[in-house]
């Protein structure tokens, strides 16, 4: 047996075993525990700090069977399935009865995705076999605690639960970085229905546009749109205070040693400087690792160059205004 193969069945005996387990994804890395446990699930939300209310995403294996989760699998969804999954696009579908509510924040509604990262997908394969007559899925919100940066490595996992039960499968830097995109399509049955993007992520809303045949709705729009992972204003944040700024505010800027820079053109000036990279994908796999960075430097203050417009770097406005919002707390 392979060491990994050895990490995958101690991890998946962890899981039947109402443990948590840490485990790599695309996106950031998944704190998780076995969707159907009720008590796996309330470990997960005491260990993040978590409001119970706030609903978990659960992660599902290639082959999984759709039916288990959700009463309603709408034509779109399975088309955006056939396009999107494995990959960085969370479903919100209707919840099955015998999935618990409490996965769910209470909703009648549930987040479905199936990672695209060789771990994990072995995982889910395992935990899923595990149990044949059963379908079994992760629940596996980001593995940091309640509103602080979101890890992309093992290391920022290990940093965030010192002391804490919980077995880290090592899976490298995540090569997307930021969470999955996450769209609403629950409620696709009346005439001026459509699907709504609660979360922008991996995945941009043009993308999804082409299998839609048009840009999803926007969230808040309509009353009523179920709550979702990463949608508070604060969220994502550093302990220490961050503000955003356009470049040529920045370069006019006086700034010393006690400020901490994250910018793109503008040449470094002092020790706490860095110099982001021009392309979103990039910027997006360097954003958090970056963020808890700046974040240990012991700088006064983190000034951030404000990213270009654009659909590519919709998600990181969206990241980084909530890090901006929730920070020096």
């Amino acid at each position: 047996m392979t060491q990994a193969a050895a990490q995958i069945d101690l991890a998946v005996e962890r899981l039947r075993a109402g443990r948590l387990v840490a485990f790599p994804t695309e996106t950031v890395y998944g704190l998780g525990a076995d969707a159907h446990n009720v008590a796996a699930l309330a470990e997960v939300f005491r260990a993040k700090g978590r409001p119970p209310n706030h609903p978990l995403i659960v992660h599902l294996a290639r082959d999984a069977d759709l039916s288990a989760w959700t009463t309603d699998l709408p034509p779109l969804a399975v088309r955006l399935i056939e396009r999107f999954w494995p990959g960085p696009l969370t479903l919100i579908l209707k919840r099955a009865p015998s999935v618990p509510a409490e996965v769910a924040g209470g909703q009648d509604t549930i987040g479905l995705r199936c990672p695209d990262h060789p771990l994990a997908l072995a995982l889910l394969a395992a935990f899923n076999a595990s149990a044949p007559a059963r379908q079994r899925g992760i629940a596996g919100p980001s593995a940091n605690r309640f509103g602080h940066v979101s890890p992309t490595t093992a290391a920022h996992v290990a940093a965030e639960f010192p002391g804490e039960d919980i077995y880290i499968l090592d899976g490298g830097a995540c090569l997307v970085g930021i969470e999955s995109t996450i769209l609403d399509v629950s409620r696709l049955d009346g005439p001026a229905a459509r699907p709504v993007l609660l979360r922008p992520g991996g995945i941009a809303a043009e993308l999804l546009a082409e299998v839609i045949g048009e840009l999803p709705g926007r969230a808040g729009v309509v009353a009523g749109q179920p709550r979702v992972s990463g949608s508070l204003a604060a969220h994502y944040a550093p302990r220490t205070p961050m503000t955003l700024l356009d470049g040529a505010h920045l370069s006019g800027m006086p700034v010393d040693d006690r400020v901490a820079v994250w910018s793109f053109s503008l040449a470094p000036r002092g020790k706490l400087w860095r110099v982001a990279p021009a392309e979103a994908s990039a910027y997006a796999r360097q954003l958090y690792a970056r963020l808890r960075e700046l974040d240990q430097l012991g700088a006064s203050h983190i000034l951030i160059e404000r990213p270009p417009s654009g659909p590519d770097w919709a998600a990181l406005h969206d990241r980084l205004g909530r890090a901006e919002t929730g920070s020096g707390f």
